[in-house]
């Protein structure tokens, strides 16, 4: 490129970059790149709450793209060199943004502009880097940020999907239902075996108390032998069944009533013979 050539696509760069562009030699020059991104995505790099209380605006990522011709541009490629900013405001700018470091991602947005340095070759071809320049930076950020949303929505589904889980417990298949239900009577067996022990050790135990209580009652009872309970109370019927006094109890009454029947019949009802007597 002829030196006029140089100077007439400085005069092109500078009428659009304006500000952002920065002659440094007759054959150098710096233009900065500011970054458009979505209002979420630039609400992720947010700096921290002023002391005022109230939450600074995000600044936008900005690099620099340094450009050199060479004698022979553009019929061969510019020479390129991608940095942050330089001033204390502008590198604490583009420390805010949590998806994106120049010094990390220049050599991979660099190699991304090969392509189109190829496809261009022999025409002014820096506004056109330019462009794919900021839009492959862009896509980085944005990209970055997706994947990080993502893990904060699975994140949070997996903490839902574990709170949920509490309350819908274990699904119920039929081999699960199987291994419950064998375990279920087992238990249910072996609950039902204690209890029937138990039963009949507790009606032994009841057998011993009453065989010594019952001969002390049939001394003292008229009702006599061996159905007497304790301090010569009559048992109950429980009590005469536990202790297989049934039928022994039932022909014991039948043979005292038949005798105080008999007993009855007997007797000489001498108040009545008196007084027949005295009559006559």
């Amino acid at each position: 490129m002829g030196r006029e050539e140089q100077v007439e696509e400085f005069e092109v760069l500078e009428s659009i970059f304006a500000d952002e562009f920065t002659k440094l030699a007759d054959d150098e020059c710096r233009i900065a790149i500011k970054l458009d991104l979505p209002d979420d995505v630039l609400a992720a790099g947010r700096p921290p709450v002023s002391g005022d209380g109230e939450a600074e605006e995000p600044e936008p990522p900005v690099m620099l793209l340094t450009v050199r011709y060479p004698e022979a541009y553009p019929d061969v490629a510019p020479l390129l060199e991608l940095s942050a900013p330089q001033s204390p405001q502008q590198q604490q700018q583009q420390q805010q943004h949590p998806y994106f470091n120049v010094a990390e991602d220049k050599d991979e947005l660099l190699a991304g502009l090969d392509e189109t340095i190829t496809e261009n070759l022999g025409v002014a071809m820096v506004f056109t880097l330019v462009s794919v320049l900021k839009d492959a930076a862009e896509q980085v950020i944005i990209r970055r940020h997706e994947a990080a949303v993502r893990v904060r929505e699975e994140a949070l589904l997996e903490a839902e999907r574990a709170e949920n889980q509490k309350f819908h417990g274990t699904p119920v298949t039929p081999e699960s239902f199987v291994k419950w239900q064998t375990a279920f009577l087992k238990e249910m067996g072996e609950k039902r075996q204690r209890d029937e022990e138990e039963r009949l050790a507790d009606l032994a135990k009841r057998g011993r108390g009453g065989g010594g209580g019952g001969g002390g009652g049939g001394g003292g009872s008229g009702s006599g032998g061996g159905v007497g309970g304790k301090d010569g109370q009559r048992l109950t019927g429980r009590q005469l069944w536990e202790r297989g006094l049934v039928g022994k109890v039932d022909d014991d009454d039948v043979g005292v009533d038949e005798e105080e029947e008999e007993d009855n019949d007997n007797a000489v009802p001498t108040e009545d013979v008196r007084k027949l007597k005295l009559q006559a």
